[in-house]
């Protein structure tokens, strides 16, 4: 994995108009990011008007969109229609080169060091892969976000609905681009990678979990990442790996289950707390627990989902957030750009890349010299086999 030493300044290119709420919540977010992190910068993406507040911010550009797409746009419309939309606009400052159809000689750092959006996930992932195109060895992207754990910490899971259909191949991609991710956020040196299962054993799962395994196994012996084993569902709560690995299906059942089971504990709790006198003082004299309780779970903290394997950073927060969750977003996205994510997700993605090429050219190797070993039995077969048919014919 790439030992890039981290970004002293780092530049985040942000859509102002994206979300259910778009700059009543972006842009309070965005001061608030500016307040703490006195070396960022920012590129906001919107409308004149929306942009009107924030251009005598310190260390922040406005960049002017005349389009907007909303949470109700079809992919086709985002891609074709609205070419000039705040989130593609946004998307193109994290573009390295002088633009989508520019053709100036030589690479041009881009704008951004990563973006940020709130906006439509579907048209998000379509318009940052038109874009911004894959990494040499990526064949999808996949999104990756934190879930709390019972340790006070996190297990960063993906993929979380990008690819519903997934190959071996792309679940060890998913690992190795999970890897980096949790180097580059937490700084975890060598973070643990499960893949999940309906059971630990390796004989469990469906033959594409079982062959992703063996690929996660064999990039383990080679030093790639560190591979646990099979996990099961609790074991994202648990903490027992850094990172687990899905499809995209069963990744975004998980997420949706999760938000609604912790939804649920929480009206369970008001309600048991509000059922009569008794329980009201009961509630106030654990009001600070109940506080503790609540910010554990809240997912505002957990905002800020990373669009993995393409040749960018971009980071989704989730189209309701508020304030306080969207500024959640700009902190892991400018965490992950300060830890050179990209380049360490490069570096993981190479090694994998030129190792098993090396395999692949062992094996044909291999079966190369079992088949020049085996030729002239095969032609002292053929002869044997060919001359009583000749001396019948003659």
């Amino acid at each position: 994995m790439s030992s890039a030493q981290p970004l002293d300044t780092v530049r985040l290119s942000v859509d102002v108009m994206g979300g259910d709420h778009g700059p009543s919540v972006t842009l309070p977010a965005c001061r608030s990011f500016l307040d703490r992190h006195p070396k960022a910068e920012l590129i906001l993406v919107g409308t004149e008007s929306a942009l009107a507040i924030a251009r005598a911010w310190p260390r922040t550009t406005c960049v002017a969109a005349t389009e907007v797409v909303t949470m109700e746009d079809s992919v086709e419309v985002a891609l074709r229609k609205k070419r000039d939309s705040s989130m593609r606009v946004a998307i193109s400052q994290v573009k390295a080169g002088p633009g989508e159809e520019g053709a100036a000689q030589g690479p041009v750092a881009p704008a951004a060091h990563a973006c940020v959006s709130a906006g439509n996930t579907g048209a998000l992932m379509a318009v940052a892969r038109y874009v911004l195109k894959t990494l040499e060895g990526i064949d999808r992207p996949a999104i990756a976000a934190v879930m709390p754990t019972q340790a006070d910490g996190y297990t960063t899971v993906l993929d979380l609905g990008a690819n519903v259909d997934c190959s071996a191949e792309h679940l060890l991609q998913f690992a190795l681009m999970g890897s980096a991710l949790v180097t580059a956020t937490q700084g975890t040196a060598q973070p643990t990678v499960g893949l999940l299962n309906i059971g630990e054993e390796a004989i469990k799962g469906s033959e594409v979990i079982k062959e992703a395994a063996e690929r996660l196994r064999s990039a383990h012996a080679a030093g790639h990442l560190n591979f646990h084993g099979n996990v099961e569902g609790n074991d994202i709560y648990k903490g027992t790996t850094d990172v687990v690995v899905c499809d995209g299906f069963v990744g975004n059942v998980l997420l949706k289950t999760s938000e609604g089971l912790a939804a649920m504990l929480s009206q369970f709790i008001k309600q048991e707390f509000t059922r009569n006198a008794y329980s009201k003082l009961a509630a106030l004299i654990a009001l600070p627990v109940l506080n503790h309780f609540k910010r554990r779970v809240d997912h505002r903290r957990y905002n800020g989902a990373a669009l993995l394997g393409l040749r960018g950073l971009v980071f989704k927060s989730h189209g309701s957030a508020d304030a306080y969750a969207f500024e959640h977003a700009l902190r892991r996205a400018h965490d992950a750009a300060r830890n050179q994510l990209l380049q360490r997700v490069e570096a993981g993605i190479a090694a994998a890349v030129t190792q098993a090429a090396a395999a692949s050219g062992a094996a044909s190797a291999v079966v190369n010299a079992a088949v020049i070993a085996a030729a002239p039995a095969a032609s002292a077969a053929a002869a044997s086999v060919a001359s009583p048919a000749a001396a019948s014919a003659g």
